[in-house]
């Protein structure tokens, strides 16, 4: 092994001198220095390997000397000046090693100083991450006492999911983290304990505060809504649409939990927020019942329904609350639930009070109620659709409650009525009525003042009652989110019942009234005729509040025409009833002496007195429009010739003697004389006198005694005595013929004709005979 190094050694030595001898002087020095970079003594033994080389070439050179002395003189000058500048520089070598070991032990104390702050930086670093780690954790815990001091415990809550899921295990090697781990629970326990504490306390604020968060609620919906409708009355009218809406709500979202922590941290909480929603929710319906029950005498006061509403509505802004700023302890299927249940017991509510309101402007202040109640409710999303649905029936609960207030109102004005033509003494005074009522009439415009109207002072009245009336029922089709053409709709069919059972109830009623006479009948008459005629006018007056198109109007009309005419009807039949019942009375007041032996030559007295009546009774029918008048005229001669007719043949009268029959000839006369006398005009030639045509043909009988000729023309189309039913005439002579055996008054007849007795006895048994057929043939 020593061998091998020498030779090594040898060799590269002989390479470092070959270099010394072929390379510059001036570039030796990194030559020179692989010397020292060799083994301890190298140096050593290249200065003797020089030393040899130096013998070698002094050998030589003493060769060459002796060969060239001169030459090899120079050589050696020459080489004594090499080994000088070798030994200069074998100096400069040993200084600069020198002084590069004295920079180097700068540099090693230098490095390891490095090398200790680099270590001390590491763990500083090391340090300040494992803070890092643990400050977090620190200050959530931190938090958290905050959190509990300050009574947030649902933060709180939230805060030690954090901890228990992200922070803790960061750094759960660490004994203060374990403590907090250990501590956790039992806080979470306390705020647990505390937390159902707080919520029944939140319960029951809730419970007190309800009303005064749903007064303010729907004051505030009531203030969108008149603001909303000043707008959209500004703009134009539109489709009902919801007044507002809270579209700003979001869901809270989570706290940054992973899904797989949050799911795993709410399978370890499952039963504590179970145990909360339960009582909540249980706790929550129990309110509800009681909120949703009213008080007994609610629908006396709009009060009450308010109170009513406003802890609904209190109610439910809560639930809402909850829902969005809360997770999981409300969920949106437990308030619908809540909700649809609330609002069937709601709507109960309210069918049956309004059901016992009979105050319209009440009802109507209900409605009203309802409608800030449901869009109030809308506005937090729930479903108020069977609420305006309820608004239907609490409007028809309206309209009956208008209805009765309106029948009192007509009443009034029927009462009140003087039922005489409306006087105007001047034109302000003719404006003023025609100003309330639609009345034209180109003859009376020309005439001169003072002058009469024909109506009487109730039908401006009732006309403009009317048209209260349809501002009254507008009022409450206000605000349903309707269109113009159904609320146009719903007036009309209101203004129906108003007039088709309202008003001509009551104008049925007034007509039966007794103290209602024919004068008053007549004007009743012509009061209707000219409502009837301004029934268009309040087609017009609903199309104009409605903003409805005539051209649109394809939905219900008006029915006034119809209860007008059946009022004007019935007004006639009671005219007719009325003459009949003073024709009565006045028959009533007949005297007959039925067996006098001859006639007073002058008609009955009660008679003239009732053609006197029927006479200035049919001078104020003139006025009647169509043939009134002629109904009324014969209906009254008609019922004068039956009442007559039936005085004969009244069977308590035993008897009657042929002066009675030229006294009653005479009477029927006059009637024939007032029924020639045209009383009404319009009648046809004798179209009057033939209302007592029956009397007429029996008097003529009986009065000629022309038997022969009735029973030989008997059953003739031709006959002079076709009216003359064999019945009657039997029975009027069956009268005449008791009274001849007793008072002898046929005995002139006897004594002209002895057999004027037989002829009677005949004339009964033919008349006998035809009634006896008549009652076969029937």
């Amino acid at each position: 092994m020593a061998e091998s190094e020498s030779l090594e050694t040898i060799t590269e030595h002989e390479r470092i001198l070959q270099e010394i001898e072929s390379t510059d002087t001036a570039c030796v020095g990194p030559t020179l220095r692989s010397v020292y970079d060799d083994q301890p003594n190298a140096h050593k033994r290249f200065m003797e390997k020089l030393d040899a080389r130096i013998r070698n070439h002094d050998r030589e050179i003493e060769k060459m000397c002796n060969f060239h002395h001169q030459g090899f003189v120079d050589a050696i000058t020459e080489l004594l000046k090499v080994r000088a500048d070798a030994e200069k520089l074998m100096g400069q070598v040993s200084d600069t090693n020198r002084r590069l070991q004295d920079a180097g032990r700068e540099v090693t104390a230098q490095t390891e100083e490095v090398i200790r702050c680099r270590i001390q930086q590491r763990n500083m670093a090391t340090t300040v991450e494992k803070l890092q780690l643990c400050i977090p954790v620190l200050e959530m815990y931190s938090k958290l006492k905050e959190q509990l001091e300050s009574k947030r415990y649902y933060s709180a809550l939230k805060t030690m999911e954090q901890l228990e899921n992200i922070y803790i295990p960061r750094v759960s090697q660490y004994r203060f983290c374990q403590i907090m781990a250990e501590t956790l629970p039992k806080l979470r326990e306390e705020i647990k304990e505390i937390s159902m504490s707080d919520l029944k306390d939140f319960l029951e604020s809730i419970r007190k505060h309800s009303d005064k968060i749903g007064e303010t609620a729907m004051r505030q919906a009531q203030q969108h809504r008149t603001f909303n409708s000043a707008v959209q009355k500004q703009v134009t009218l539109s489709c009902a649409k919801p007044l507002y809406g809270l579209n700003s709500r979001t869901p809270l979202h989570h706290n940054g939990l992973s899904a797989e922590a949050a799911d795993e941290e709410e399978m370890d909480e499952e039963g504590d927020r179970e145990t909360f929603e339960n009582y909540y929710r249980k706790q929550r319906k129990k309110q509800a019942r009681l909120v949703l029950q009213p008080q007994s005498n609610m629908h006396e006061t709009v009060e009450g329904y308010r109170k009513y509403f406003n802890q609904i509505v209190g109610f439910f802004v809560v639930e809402d609350h909850i829902l969005h700023a809360t997770q999981g302890l409300v969920t949106r299927a437990f308030t619908d639930e809540l909700w649809n249940m609330a609002l069937s017991k709601i709507i109960a509510v309210l069918r049956t009070h309004s059901s016992y309101c009979n105050d319209p402007d009440l009802v109507l202040e209900l409605k009203n109620l309802i409608v800030i109640f449901a869009d109030t409710l809308q506005g937090y999303g729930f479903p108020v659709n069977r609420l305006f649905d309820l608004l239907f029936e609490v409007r028809d609960q309206y309209n009956e409650t208008l209805l009765k207030k309106w029948a009192l109102v007509f009443r009034d004005i029927f009462e009140q009525d003087n039922y005489s033509p409306i006087p105007v003494e001047n034109e302000e005074e003719y404006k003023a009525v025609v100003s309330r009522f639609p009345f034209h009439d180109a003859e009376i415009e020309k005439q001169q003042f003072p002058k009469k109207l024909p109506m009487s002072q109730s039908v401006p009245q009732i006309y403009s009652q009317v048209k209260e009336f349809i501002y009254a029922s507008l009022k409450f089709s206000e605000s349903l989110h309707r269109s113009s053409t159904e609320i146009d709709d719903m007036l009309r069919k209101s203004t129906n019942l108003l007039l088709t059972r309202t008003l001509s109830s009551c104008l049925q009623n007034l007509i039966k009234k007794p103290h209602i006479g024919l004068t008053e009948l007549v004007q009743i008459i012509i009061n209707t005729t000219h409502l009837e005629h301004a029934c268009k006018y309040l087609e017009d007056f609903i199309t104009n509040i409605t903003n409805v198109s005539p051209e649109t109007v394809h939905t219900t009309r008006l029915y006034g025409l119809s209860t007008f005419k059946d009022a004007r009807h019935a007004a006639e039949g009671e005219i007719y009833t009325k003459l009949n019942q003073k024709i009565d009375e006045f028959i009533q007041l007949a005297d007959y002496e039925w067996g006098m032996a001859e006639s007073d030559g002058r008609a009955s007295g009660y008679l003239m007195d009732l053609i006197n009546f029927l006479r200035s009774t049919f001078q104020v029918f003139t006025h009647l429009p169509g043939k009134v008048a002629q109904t009324a005229c014969m209906s009254s001669c008609k019922h004068l010739a039956t009442s007559l007719m039936q005085m004969l043949l009244d069977t308590e009268l035993k008897q009657i003697s042929m002066g009675a029959i030229q006294q009653f000839n005479l009477d029927v006369m006059q009637c024939e004389l007032f029924a020639s006398s045209e009383p009404v005009p319009g009648f046809q030639g004798d179209t009057l006198q033939l209302a007592f045509i029956d009397l007429r043909q029996l008097l003529d009988l009986f009065m000629v005694w022309d038997w022969s000729t009735y029973l030989a023309d008997y059953g003739q189309p031709t006959s002079k005595y076709l009216r003359v039913n064999p019945s009657t005439a039997l029975a009027l002579l069956e009268k005449m013929k008791d009274t001849s055996k007793k008072n002898n008054i046929f005995s002139q007849f006897r004594k002209n004709d002895r057999d004027k007795q037989k002829l009677i006895e005949t004339v009964v048994k033919q008349l006998r005979s035809l009634v006896n057929g008549m009652s076969q043939h029937s």
